[in-house]
């Protein structure tokens, strides 16, 4: 079986997370939150969690040896049920509904153009890149390799001239003691739900495991350098935007990195910064279609009613790759940008706190990083903040919160309709 390096391993860590997030969420943050200080605590403290993740996710990786994520950690540490409605989320939600929002992005940013793309283009930007998914794992992993390049390259190049260059707008940059009032605010709560959503992807290497050369030693170098190189983009994009938009302009609105470039490149750059953006977000649809019907193929082997996604050509699971694509699709028709966002955050941190926790069940002498017990301070800082992103987004959003929750209820239902059907 061919093999991918750990810098594929950690371009798919870096596509999955920089993607929709970070160029759509910072307007539903200032909508409520001002201070420059708070933003950027909400983005540093993002990629800490996502940072304490990793090691659990390195550990729980290299302790199962298996490809399938949380399906096989949850399902080996504690019981079938729990994998199997892990996978019945992503299925649903966790990758599908990232793919979703991100060719929802890709048409957004495109408006620039004066192209009204809407739905449409969307959806044929799924089928294209499912296509691209479907066909080997040589084709996959070049594919993600290059437009990988290209999305770093390109936030690298935004990054370096919105520091350098001046703004034609006005600030947003606010550096007073208001900070201290806003983190203790409800609001700041709810924002981690966005800033949450930013991060998700960074334990996707740890979902194709059997699939990494030498994954003792490349899982953990993939997703601990991933997440420290996208938690710096993140801040240091923020902070981009900041500089370059007003808040009463950025307030609410989804392409922020479009409103801030016009501040400081012309309208002529900001639509190359449109593009650009759209064009890397195909990285990130690619990524989580990869990893998403690995969970679904890992998933057929062991249930009946997804057996019939256990199929793969030249080693890529073809059927699960159409399967999590049509359920994306199906998710543009179903919603709006913003409650497909807050309802798929909601069910991700939920479903994320159980993961999180399958790592209690490793021996410490099986452990790889971390041999002491002084281990579990990751995982409980984790879901101590899983929780209460959790509440507060209940809280401020009960509609897309109740929707996550019967998801959710509805995976247990199919679960125990399934399980007698369970191939051997």
């Amino acid at each position: 079986m061919k093999k991918i390096s750990w810098f594929t391993a950690a371009a798919l860590v870096v596509s999955n997370m920089i993607g929709t997030g970070v160029f759509t969420s910072l307007g539903y943050q200032v909508a409520f939150l001002n201070n420059t200080i708070t933003i950027l605590l909400l983005w540093a403290l993002g990629g800490l969690l996502a940072l304490l993740g990793t090691f659990c996710y390195a550990e729980l990786g290299n302790y199962y040896k298996e490809s399938g994520g949380d399906y096989i950690f949850l399902s080996r540490a504690f019981h079938p049920i729990l994998g199997y409605l892990t996978s019945w989320i992503s299925l649903v939600v966790g990758f599908s509904a990232p793919v979703s929002l991100a060719a929802l992005a890709m048409s957004k940013y495109l408006q620039i153009f004066g192209w009204d793309l809407g739905s449409g283009f969307a959806i044929w930007v799924i089928v294209l890149v499912a296509v691209t998914q479907s066909i080997s794992l040589k084709s996959s992993s070049n594919f993600q390799n290059i437009f990988t390049v290209i999305k770093v390259l390109f936030v690298l190049v935004l990054i370096i001239l919105g520091l350098t260059m001046a703004s034609h707008g006005t600030s947003s940059l606010r550096w007073d003691g208001s900070w201290i009032s806003e983190i203790q605010h409800p609001s700041f709560a709810f924002s981690l739900v966005f800033v949450s959503f930013a991060y998700t992807g960074w334990n996707s290497a740890s979902y194709i495991v059997s699939e990494i050369k030498n994954p003792k030693k490349n899982l953990s170098k993939a997703l601990i350098l991933g997440t420290l190189f996208v938690s710096t983009v993140y801040i240091l994009l923020n902070f981009v935007f900041l500089k370059h938009a007003s808040i009463a302009v950025l307030s609410n609105q989804e392409d922020v990195a479009s409103i801030a470039a016009q501040n400081f490149l012309g309208s002529t750059g900001a639509k190359w910064v449109c593009f650009f953006i759209s064009a890397q977000l195909i990285a990130t649809i690619s990524g989580y279609l990869w990893i998403g019907s690995r969970i679904c193929f890992a998933t057929s082997k062991e249930h009946k009613l997804w057996s019939f996604m256990n199929k793969s050509r030249n080693e890529t699971p073809y059927i699960a790759v159409w399967v999590q694509a049509l359920i994306a699709i199906l998710i543009i028709a179903s919603g709006g940008f913003a409650q497909i966002f807050i309802y798929a955050s909601f069910v991700l941190q939920f479903i994320s706190v159980i993961a999180i926790a399958a790592v209690f069940r490793i021996p410490a002498k099986k452990r790889l990083l971390f041999k002491g017990n002084y281990f579990y301070i990751f995982p409980v800082i984790y879901i101590v903040f899983g929780v209460y992103i959790c509440v507060f987004t209940f809280i401020q959003h009960p509609i897309e919160s109740l929707l996550g929750l019967s998801t959710i209820l509805t995976g247990l239902i199919l679960y125990f309709f399934d399980r007698e059907k369970a191939v051997a």
